[in-house]
């Protein structure tokens, strides 16, 4: 037993002998050497010769197997290149050994793997045939017509019918074009365009040329002078509170009212001209009021004994005025109602009177809530007035004399030169 196991043991010597080492080679990693390639589609025949060519401008000292190389070679018919340079790929590299038998040894060397594609010379210097866009369609339409569906093979069908024949145009080219002329002879140019839409827009009077914003919608073009005189307001003088002052106004549920009644009179009044617009702020706000009760009361406009009765402290000349203006007479029932359009001046004018009292900066949200309308809607009536909104800035702020917080409201700011916006052209439904 113990000679068959000595038998099995392993011979050291002979294994040792069978031992292949392996090494890297040392030759300058720059210097041009071996390189793999690979041809997916068609062979070279074994005596075809190929040259290896670098890019000029390149990194000499840099490895062969990284330097922006090309293989090139030409066959009897056909040439072979390199497609797009050697091959990298991340975490991969390709070496080529060789063995010395004498030695035992594998040299290892990092090599280059080319991908060559191929050209034939005979069909080198042809080109393709262009395809107009006419013929392209025939053939599309043929394909159509053959293995197309029901409703393909009737759009087909229906673009032959509409299509125009150029060559029999061409005869009545210059009469169209003549009577083209005559026909947009009498369309208005585009800034005689413009005036007629200003000229129709439902705002107040205003002065494109005005300087400042106070300039742009004078108060009179908006009240009457004889309804601004008749104006009631001597009644506030007795009035002790705010509380009680807001209860003199025609319309006492908003708070944009009642916040403007605090201001006037919280405000100093330090000369005469203060005073002036003391005065003058305490009447738009009462006919403020008064328009906010008039939209808010719009169903009995026809009935104008109901309409006084629920706007008791409103002179009848200004109510008489809010009718005309803002109201249109029915054809059937001979009696004034307010439309959307009515409807919009009122609020256009209401809105103008606001920017007055507010320093040109109102405050919109607070004015959707009253008037119990979407403030996108308030935004884009103080729009069409030529306002932009926006957050007012630190600076902003304190030339009003607003406190910070009245920062995180957008407002409706009139700046000059005036700017309407634009009418949006819609695109026709095919």
């Amino acid at each position: 037993m113990s000679a068959a196991i000595t038998n099995k043991k392993r011979k050291r010597g002979a294994e040792d002998a069978e031992k292949t080492s392996f090494a890297l080679s040392t030759q300058p990693a720059n210097q041009v050497g071996p390189m793999l390639a690979s041809f997916p589609s068609l062979e070279p025949p074994k005596s075809t010769a190929f040259k290896c060519y670098v890019q000029k401008g390149a990194d000499k000292n840099a490895p062969f197997e990284a330097q922006p190389t090309i293989v090139a070679g030409e066959a009897e018919t056909v040439e072979f290149f390199t497609a797009d340079g050697p091959l990298t790929s991340t975490g991969c590299s390709y070496m080529i050994g060789v063995h010395d038998k004498r030695t035992n040894t594998t040299t290892l060397r990092p090599v280059p793997l080319h991908i060559l594609t191929r050209e034939v010379k005979a069909l080198k210097n042809l080109r393709p045939i262009e395809v107009s866009t006419e013929e392209r369609m025939a053939q599309r339409n043929k394909l159509g017509e053959a293995f197309g569906t029901k409703k393909a093979q009737a759009a087909i069908r229906a673009r032959e019918r509409n299509r125009v024949d150029i060559d029999a145009m061409k005869n009545v080219a210059g009469h169209l074009q003549d009577t083209i002329m005559q026909n947009t002879e009498t369309l208005p140019t585009a800034d005689e365009a413009k005036a007629t839409a200003d000229s129709s827009r439902l705002i107040p009077s205003y002065n494109a040329d005005a300087q400042s914003p106070k300039e742009v919608y004078a108060l009179h073009d908006i009240i009457p002078e004889a309804e601004f005189n008749a104006l009631p307001i001597s009644a506030f003088k007795s009035a002790k509170s705010d509380k009680d002052r807001i209860s003199l106004l025609p319309y006492n549920r908003s708070d944009w009212l009642r916040l403007q009644i605090k201001l006037i009179y919280s405000a100093p009044k330090a000369n005469r001209r203060d005073l002036y617009i003391f005065l003058h702020c305490r009447k738009i706000v009462y006919y403020i009021a008064a328009m906010m009760a008039f939209s808010k009361n719009s169903r009995n406009i026809g009935d104008k004994e109901t309409l006084q009765q629920r706007l008791p402290g409103v002179p009848p000349i200004v109510l008489d005025g809010l009718i005309s203006r803002f109201a249109e007479t029915e054809r059937s029932t001979k009696k004034p109602k307010m439309t959307p359009q009515t409807e919009t001046m009122l609020l256009t004018y209401m809105f103008a009177l606001c920017l007055q009292i507010e320093d040109f900066a109102a405050d919109v949200e607070t004015l959707a809530r009253d008037l119990s309308m979407a403030p996108t809607k308030v935004s884009g009536l103080f729009k069409s007035l030529g306002c932009t909104i926006k957050k007012l800035s630190p600076n902003e702020l304190k030339e009003r004399g607003l406190p910070d917080i009245a920062g995180e409201t957008k407002r409706a700011v009139l700046k000059v030169p005036l700017e309407f916006p634009k009418n949006r052209i819609k695109r026709a439904k095919r």
